[in-house]
C-alpha cells in the first residue's frame, strides 16, 4: 500500500477527531491497514463529490 505523507500532528488530529480509526495495544496506538484504506477511500469520495 502506498504511504500517506502526513506529519505526526496531523495523524494525531485525525485520531482525536475519529476520522482515522485506531486500536490501543498497551501504551501504543496502532492504525489497522483497513482503517487507513477506509480513510483514503472516504477522502477520495469527498474530493470527487466536490
Amino acid at each position: 500500500m502506498a504511504r500517506v505523507q502526513l506529519g505526526r500532528s496531523a495523524v494525531y488530529d485525525l485520531l482525536r477527531t475519529r476520522q482515522l480509526a485506531s486500536i490501543t495495544l498497551g501504551r501504543a496506538q496502532r492504525i489497522p491497514t483497513h482503517a487507513l484504506a477506509d480513510f483514503i477511500r472516504t477522502r477520495l469520495d469527498q474530493e470527487a463529490a466536490a
